[in-house]
């Protein structure tokens, strides 16, 4: 009897032992700029003792669980001092820390200036991220500071050409990049024709682009996620600041709506080269401007909820005496509620509205075009920090699409006619995900997540009905593809669902670190894109249609592999990222010859659905301390599209043959650098070289009634020559700045300093004097010169 009793008395013993040693606590709080407190998204906190960390979220939100006891904390972020806290977790405790910008003294004991170094402790890869102040310090054409133009020096991203709007990554089109701001869609991410970003620098807090790996959180792009964040506003003190340069001039307030409580943040930039254009009597009718407004509220109503309240509003206004006139731009507005439900639980609700309008007005023949695409979204977001090796997330969201392909109204005297109207389409995507990242031992850690899709393309609409179901017929005789005659039409009174689509899309990430300072890791992402984007070009136009999925446009969907390898050296003074990965996209639209894509209210008839797949090498070494920084990344790939036919007796497009995608650069390299002299002069260089852009030259000429018609070979199996340019920067900080509150600096830069003239297009005509055909090179830039002064106070 007693001995059952000493028995009880050991279990309860080593279980109640068991359950203290076992006890855990939870460290969180918000992470935030000493001067200004706006919150600060990626801050690494690491407990080395134990080797667990976490980053803080979009909101600046963090939370780690560990066992009960005393540790030396570490936190870091990009651009600002490192330092170390020791912390007595003894109970749920909540920290917020406030980190200041490098060079400046903190009281807490300082390790070291931030590094960048590689991420060689969590399984996220193919991601790329850059600082505003990175950015600020490249040299750009006409001295203006520009985020897309930035990415294009990561390893894996180019673009169409000088002057081309949109970007490629990893051998994908322009329009497979999801690209969000403040979580908004933004459907057209150029000012001027592809020369200048929307993205004004002042109002960016922090940009985000994931190639590869990407989490189940996003969905709806099959190449990549470009995810930026304004920032919330200066809540303790009123701050101005802004900068005049050549072409444009911007200005940005920001201060507390109540101190330390809520702040806001409104910011303007407009373009006025168009003034200069009034000073010649030939171009004094003509205008070429942009003008764009950010905004942003947010109030803390207390430690567990806060509201903001973000919003962008752009145009573009292009004229030609007075006959022509094209208005486009972006209108964005997201009202988002963060709610903390514990310590361990942080959510967020965003309503969110998104339009993209494009305007074109032409007196000279009598009409007026209206086209555009807008959506509504409502997403819930919950974030939770189960354990120190367990992080779970999940959510749902639904998106509500309006397309308007095109109104044309009669202006003038032909007012009084009725407008046409191309059939509008609507459609309805829900979605809901769920991810996890687990340690499942000290070196090795899994992502993993599932995304479930779905698409249903709405009425009210009419459909056209066609034989065998196909819009697209080959003539075998002689060789080409037309367009079906439909036999009917179908009409879908509103909301009523014309066609559904549903996809699961797994995630799925590993990473093993072999020691602190290397890691290899690996990847794959299957991704659905249910939108399209109609365009006869390489890069994305203003006059560019999106389309929804149905019966005849099939989804993309988008299957990626990665492998990874990554090293920091010397204590992280250097660091090597390398990586390959291998693409491959399921109906891909490709077009028939003599496709009309304006203005055609059945475009099923010109579009076959074909196939992509892309495959490469990555390489990024970087230098991250020291008074010279900077990268140098190289990116060996390939990108090809096979339209094969659809039957024995059909040859489809190429013969039915893997061809050069326009987006195919077979060689990327790009150099930037940075330099600190002293405290007054500052120095930057970015070099850029990439292969020619594919196209399709003529092969020959044959005389038709007198005239000689071109007579074209196999597509994109010509390039365009070699696109490279050199420029430089240099940034003069006045020392006077240190006294005063007006601070000020001047920035000097020359883009494309040895005057390459590089190709935007090669075309051919026939010569009037020999009547010998002849290529004829069109090019944007030459060497621009630039100054600009910023300024803040």
């Amino acid at each position: 009897m007693i001995s059952k009793k000493v028995s009880l008395l050991l279990i309860v013993f080593f279980a109640t032992f068991s359950s203290i040693a076992q006890e855990k606590f939870t460290l969180s709080g918000t992470i935030s700029d000493s001067k200004n407190n706006e919150t600060l998204i990626g801050v690494n906190i690491y407990i080395p003792s134990l080797k667990i960390g976490t980053t803080t979220n979009e909101y600046g939100f963090y939370s780690i669980t560990a066992p009960k006891g005393e540790y030396q904390i570490e936190i870091s972020y990009v651009g600002y001092q490192s330092f170390e806290q020791t912390i007595s977790l003894t109970k749920n405790i909540k920290n917020n820390f406030s980190l200041k910008e490098g060079g400046e003294e903190l009281k807490e004991v300082v390790i070291t200036d931030n590094r960048g170094k590689a991420n060689t402790r969590t399984p996220e890869m193919s991601v790329n991220k850059l600082s505003i102040t990175s950015i600020k310090k490249m040299p750009v054409v006409m001295g203006e500071v520009d985020v897309l133009k930035s990415i294009l020096l990561l390893p894996g991203v180019t673009n169409a050409g000088e002057g081309a709007s949109g970007f490629n990554v990893r051998g994908g089109g322009a329009d497979q990049n999801l690209i969000l701001l403040d979580e908004a869609t933004i459907f057209n991410s150029s000012h001027v024709f592809g020369f200048f970003s929307v993205f004004n620098p002042d109002a960016i807090k922090d940009l985000k682009l994931y190639k590869g790996g990407i989490p189940a959180r996003y969905g709806g792009r099959a190449s990549s996620v470009l995810d930026i964040y304004q920032k919330d506003g200066n809540s303790k003190d009123f701050h101005m600041n802004g900068g005049i340069g050549l072409i444009s001039s911007r200005l940005l307030a920001e201060g507390p709506l109540v101190k330390d409580k809520g702040s806001f943040l409104i910011g303007g930039r407009a373009s006025y080269g168009h003034l200069f254009l009034k000073l010649t009597e030939d171009m004094k009718d003509n205008s070429v401007y942009f003008y764009d407004l950010n905004a942003k509220f947010s109030y803390k109503l207390n430690d567990n909820n806060s509201l903001y309240l973000s919003g962008y509003f752009g145009r573009d206004v292009f004229s030609i005496a007075k006959s022509f006139a094209n208005t486009y731009g972006n209108t964005t507005l997201n009202l988002r509620w963060n709610h903390l439900f514990s310590d361990k639980l942080f959510t967020n609700l965003s309503l969110i509205y998104s339009d993209y309008y494009y305007g074109l007005d032409l007196d000279l023949v009598g009409f007026k075009w209206d086209s555009g695409i807008k959506n509504y979204n409502i997403k819930y977001d919950f974030k939770n920090y189960i354990s120190d090796k367990f992080k779970l997330n999940y959510g749902i969201n639904a998106i509500y699409y309006d397309f308007n392909p095109g109104t044309i109204k009669p202006t003038g005297d032909e007012i009084r006619i009725n407008p046409e109207q191309l059939d509008k389409k609507y459609a309805f995507e829900p979605a809901i995900y769920i991810e996890a990242e687990n340690q499942i031992a000290k070196k090795l850690t899994l992502s993993y997540g599932l995304r479930l899709s779905m698409f249903s393309r709405l009425g009210s609409s009419t459909v056209n009905l066609y034989e065998n179901n196909n819009p697209v017929i080959f003539d075998p005789v002689r060789q080409i593809y037309e367009k079906a005659t439909p036999i009917g039409t179908q009409y879908y009174s509103k909301n009523k669902s014309i066609y559904d689509y549903k996809n699961l899309e797994p995630r799925f990430s590993i990473g093993y670190q072999i020691n602190e300072d290397q890691a290899v890791k690996a990847s794959y992402n299957r991704m659905a894109q249910y939108l399209q984007l109609i365009s006869n070009t390489s890069s994305p136009t203003p006059l560019d249609v999106w389309m929804p999925s149905d019966q005849f446009i099939k989804p993309q969907l988008a299957d990626q592999v990665a492998l990874g390898y990554f090293r920091n050296f010397q204590d992280g003074d250097y660091s090597l990222e390398a990586e390959t990965y291998y693409k491959k996209i399921k109906n891909r639209l490709d077009y028939i010859d003599g496709a009309d894509l304006i203005a055609n209210n059945a475009i099923e008839q010109v579009l076959l659905n074909g196939r992509m797949r892309s495959y490469g090498i990555e390489l990024m070494f970087k230098k991250n301390t020291g008074k010279l920084t900077g990268w140098v990344s190289y990116t060996l790939s390939k990108s090809e599209q096979q339209t094969p036919g659809r039957t024995p007796e059909e040859t489809g497009i190429n013969n039915g043959q893997w061809y050069n995608s326009v987006y195919d650069k077979l060689h990327n390299l790009a150099v930037t650098t940075a330099y600190t002299l002293n405290e007054k002069w500052s120095f930057g260089a970015n070099f850029a070289l990439q292969s020619g852009q594919p196209v399709t030259y003529p092969t020959g000429y044959y005389e038709y009634l007198g005239v000689k018609v071109p007579h074209y070979g196999l597509r994109n199996e010509n390039r365009l020559p070699a696109y490279h340019h050199l420029d430089i920067s240099a940034t003069l900080t006045p020392r006077s700045n240190k006294d005063r509150n007006w601070k000020g600096e001047w920035v000097f830069s020359i883009y494309n300093l040895y005057n390459r003239r590089n190709a935007a297009s090669i075309n051919f005509r026939q010569n009037e004097d020999t009547g010998y055909n002849e290529a004829v090179k069109t090019s944007i830039f030459g060497m621009v010169p630039a100054v600009s002064y910023n300024f803040k106070f």
